[in-house]
């Protein structure tokens, strides 16, 4: 899937386009749309009129390109005019930027790293456009770098994004095969920190108390496909290696129940009331999309889709109009008040425009838009893989006399269906590759209504090789039961499938702030928090499900579509601790309180809430 001497990979992201959003997955592209995303330019003044990357004397580093790395895929999928009409000035004057020695955007700031962003806007746009002057212009700039990196090579944040150069580079090496790119590569490489290094002796095993940029916790989220981007021009094993060795690392000693890791600005430990930051979520999940394009192990599929699930719309208001920059898996409360931040702010858990810094707010829009075009993949063997389950519409050609489409019907991850509808405008026999989740330990799946023998499963991949013809029916079940995750202290997460489940605090919302249109929110709890969960009840089997109707947003409490009914109590000694839920009390605990029915919902729909519980004693 790459042109030679890189390595092939196998998996291959299609264009910009060949996978349209369907169902509630549509929605959330549409609330977004709605929301901050498709009215940020009119009131915030970072991506307003007056940007550096618009020819205006404002910001002229991220938050324009981070902006448009996610408007863009958004109007693009949407096929929104509105939004479209949006992109199209930032893209017009960047590429009407260029000088004659190569070098692009604005004057005012030349540093390296904001351009390695709007190259992979620039490239987005090309696949889905076909733009022509994309290349040519991609072409100038890459000489211009080879001639520049010797006398002025990355620095802070672009040596510790380099790989994020990588991206643009390779995918105009395969469309050219111009040798002098794989130089530049090298160089970038040679001139980038050195993740590989790093991951294979780890060092950071605690909460971080001074800057590095090896702890900061978004350089964290971006490196761990950088091993993997080197490993398709050097095919060292180790650089793979390193990926898996960098996750496992981060993970064990930062490593949270929602999937991600914690950094409220540092690498900041295990403990659940400690922040991640909503530009790692973005960042991780892109770094995951990578991973499993280069690897072909479906294990990255199923992290990516935990935290898609689980800490990305935890972190955003269910209509898009404020957000995060720090969420908590045990969050009690999000005020403007002090916590045991390794940096920062008193605002940074609170629901704003702006919490503590706007990098966030430029760079949120890329989630759900990267993650729909990249649910599906092309196969080196000439098939498609699913690499995450949602509902979509995928259209490809498998060769050049046989177009495709498979329509994807679910309500995936509420519910354990998905219903697959093959559409060839001829039979043709290629392979369809099914992601079949480590979680799930029995899977069904149905051809044409017929129940099929056991399935051969390739690094977590079901693989059907046969002729397909037009009006295929693949129906994919996924038995998903409630399962415990071990934590620190004898605590435990509870699971079901790609969701995490967690006891929900009843929310008050109140304005903090005004930022016409929107406004900053402070959510105060409105119900007891501080319960454990039985551990009779626990050994005893699978708490009782209760689904509900899918609604537009299902991503809010009241709104839930699949709720948990289980028993537990009250735990007096735990209590707050610098306006955050206090350390978990070693268990299982004691508790002398009357035993309860709780009712627990999923990650992604609560604001407030407790995650990870302590044990009850039975």
């Amino acid at each position: 899937m790459n042109r030679a001497p890189l390595a092939s990979t196998p998996f291959q992201e299609l264009p910009l386009g060949a996978i349209k959003p369907d169902g509630w997955l549509r929605d959330q592209l549409e609330i977004q749309s709605e929301g901050m995303t498709g009215h940020l330019d009119e009131f915030w003044r970072y991506v307003g009129p007056n940007s550096g990357w618009l020819g205006g004397d404002g910001d002229s580093w991220e938050r324009g390109p981070y902006y448009l790395d996610g408007l863009l895929p958004l109007a693009y999928l949407l096929d929104d005019d509105k939004l479209k009409a949006k992109v199209k000035p930032w893209i017009e004057w960047t590429l009407a930027s260029a000088r004659e020695d190569g070098q692009f955007g604005p004057a005012a700031n030349e540093d390296w790293w904001s351009r390695m962003i709007m190259l992979k806007v620039l490239i987005q746009h090309a696949e889905y456009t076909g733009d022509e002057r994309v290349e040519p212009f991609l072409m100038n700039y890459f000489k211009y770098q080879l001639a520049e990196l010797p006398n002025r090579p990355l620095q802070e944040w672009a040596e510790a994004r380099g790989g994020e150069n990588l991206i643009s580079i390779y995918w105009l090496y395969n469309r050219t095969g111009e040798p002098f790119l794989l130089e530049l590569s090298q160089l970038i490489q040679e001139q980038t920190l050195d993740w590989v290094g790093l991951y294979e002796d780890y060092p950071y095993w605690s909460l971080q108390k001074a800057f590095d940029h090896r702890v900061h916790v978004v350089n964290v989220a971006m490196s761990f496909k950088q091993p993997a981007l080197r490993y398709m021009q050097s095919k060292d094993k180790q650089h793979i290696e390193a990926a898996y060795k960098g996750i496992s690392s981060v993970m064990t000693y930062h490593g949270q129940v929602n999937g991600m890791f914690s950094g409220d600005e540092w690498l900041a430990g295990t403990h659940p009331s400690q922040g991640t930051e909503l530009c790692s979520v973005v960042e991780y999940m892109h770094s995951l999309e990578h991973l499993i394009r280069i690897t072909g192990d479906g294990s990255f599929g199923d992290i990516l889709e935990k935290v898609a699930y689980n800490a990305l719309p935890a972190a955003i208001s269910p209509d898009w109009t404020v957000h995060q920059y720090d969420q908590q898996a045990n969050q009690i409360m999000c005020t403007h008040a002090k916590r045991n931040w390794t940096e920062n702010n008193n605002e940074a858990n609170l629901f704003g425009i702006e919490p503590h810094f706007g990098c966030c707010t430029a760079n949120m829009h890329q989630g759900w838009p990267k993650y729909t075009a990249r649910l599906w993949m092309a196969t080196e063997d000439g098939g498609l893989a699913a690499i995450a389950y949602a509902p979509c519409t995928i259209t490809a050609a498998i060769d050049a006399s046989t177009d495709v489409s498979i329509r994807v019907a679910t309500e995936y991850p509420f519910r354990e269906t998905i219903t697959m509808t093959v559409h060839v405008n001829q039979p043709a026999e290629f392979p369809i590759k099914l992601r079949i989740p480590e979680w799930c330990s029995a899977p069904v799946l149905l051809i044409n209504g017929q129940q099929q023998p056991a399935m051969n499963i390739e690094k977590g991949f079901a693989v059907l090789r046969q002729v397909w013809n037009d009006g295929d029916e693949l129906t994919l079940r996924l038995p998903m039961e409630a399962r415990m995750i071990s934590r620190s202290n004898g605590a435990v997460g509870l699971q079901r499938g790609a969701l995490m489940f967690v006891i929900p605090i009843k929310e008050r919302w109140q304005k903090h702030r005004t930022y016409e249109p929107y406004h900053d929110w402070e959510i105060y709890p409105e119900s007891p928090w501080n319960y454990g969960v039985s551990l009779k009840e626990l050994e005893q089997g699978n708490p009782t499900v209760e689904d509900a109707a899918m609604v537009r947003q299902p991503f809010v409490a009241e709104n839930a579509p699949i709720r948990l009914r289980m028993n537990g109590r009250r735990i007096p000694q735990w209590t707050m601790e610098l306006n955050s839920a206090g350390t978990l009390p070693i268990g299982p605990v004691a508790s002398k309180e009357p035993e309860e029915e709780i009712t627990l919902i999923p990650y992604g729909c609560a604001r407030l809430r407790i995650a990870e519980f302590p044990v009850i004693q039975s």
